[in-house]
């Protein structure tokens, strides 16, 4: 388990170092295996810099490839063969120059594309490891500054993040705010200055109108199941401060309901699990052992044969998921999801 000494710190605040954290976590029976200083991007993009691609024309020998030459700050202007569609004249962009090793251990070396050569790489948002778009390289605004390094740029930085391992007695530690509030009482008992900020929750609204309905087929084994309806949702790419959070526990970034459901778990120890509403037939939620021998293919595409002594969440006729262990593909959100069926399993 990974614990981000900056997201602890929204919720304990006080003066004591990430070692001293990790030896007061030790000191309430966590075990602790070590603080890391962890960067947020490995290796920091070393050796990308803001640029700007000055000229921009088609390859001699390629129906897609461009040829640019690229400011990057270094006083000449070097060649750069670009496969991105978005790319044009004007444009300041991030590039990584020869000898740069992007994320996945990619290394930029001179190369000859279609036989022209080519000094570097013109680079899109997933090459660099800070999202998820390869629809075409990264435009950044015009006032960017040539030669910026990327690390500047972005405003990536090194934090500290302790390593422990969860005894199955200390379920409480599985989250920031479990462990923040362990922290908390050890520090009062010891007089060491802090205060505890509950996480907030504000700006939680109630709205009206119909959602999905839920029911309990077998209170004895599932007295309950709670869940909220969502409309109007646009799925896209997560705000930068959770991407953040994410990464620095080693998560990485999907979209911003898949992301909001892995901070509320990291952060609460909540589990919480999606479903595209309008996927729901019949409006209804059922909880229920499964019939034997019933069927449901999963997230990863894989078909499973239940029996009678698996619990799921169904629809009016079909399982979604099977309880607390996977979620069903065909109830499952995607891109074109607009309306979500939110469930917080009970602990």
């Amino acid at each position: 388990m990974k614990l981000s000494y900056n997201w602890l710190k929204d919720y304990l605040k006080c003066d004591l170092t990430p070692q001293q954290i990790a030896e007061a976590m030790t000191s309430i029976g966590i075990e602790v295996d070590g603080v890391v200083e962890q960067e947020q991007i490995p290796g920091g993009l070393a050796g990308v810099v803001v640029a700007q691609v000055v000229e921009c024309v088609e390859h001699p020998d390629s129906d897609h490839l461009h040829v640019t030459k690229v400011d990057a700050g270094a006083g000449e202007l070097l060649t750069v063969v670009c496969g991105a569609p978005n790319v044009a004249a004007g444009q300041k962009v991030l590039f990584a120059q020869i000898g740069t090793v992007l994320p996945g251990d990619f290394k930029i070396k001179k190369s000859k594309i279609r036989g022209i050569e080519s000094f570097g790489m013109i680079c899109a948002e997933d090459e660099l490891g800070i999202g998820e778009s390869h629809d075409g390289i990264m435009v950044l605004p015009k006032d960017s500054v040539i030669g910026t390094p990327a690390k500047e740029y972005l405003k990536l930085g090194t934090e500290a993040v302790i390593e422990y391992e969860i005894t199955a007695n200390r379920v409480d530690a599985a989250s920031h705010w479990g462990v923040a509030r362990d922290l908390y009482a050890y520090m009062r008992l010891n007089n060491i200055p802090c205060e505890l900020v509950r996480p907030s929750v504000d700006a939680f609204a109630e709205g009206e109108g119909e959602g999905c309905s839920i029911e309990l087929v077998d209170p004895s084994v599932a007295p309950r199941y709670s869940g909220i309806s969502m409309r109007n949702v646009k799925v896209a790419a997560s705000p930068e401060w959770l991407q953040n959070k994410l990464i620095s526990i080693g998560l990485r970034p999907i979209n911003n309901i898949v992301d909001i459901s892995n901070f509320v778990l990291f952060e609460l120890g909540q589990p919480l699990h999606t479903f595209d509403a309008d996927k729901i037939a019949g409006g209804k939620v059922r909880v229920r052992r499964a019939a034997e021998g019933e069927v449901i293919k999963t997230l990863d595409g894989a078909e499973h044969k239940l029996s009678s002594s698996d619990m799921v969440i169904a629809n009016e006729s079909v399982p979604m998921c099977i309880a607390g262990v996977f979620g069903g593909e065909d109830s499952g959100v995607t891109m074109e999801t607009t309306s979500l069926f939110v469930e917080s399993r009970s602990r």
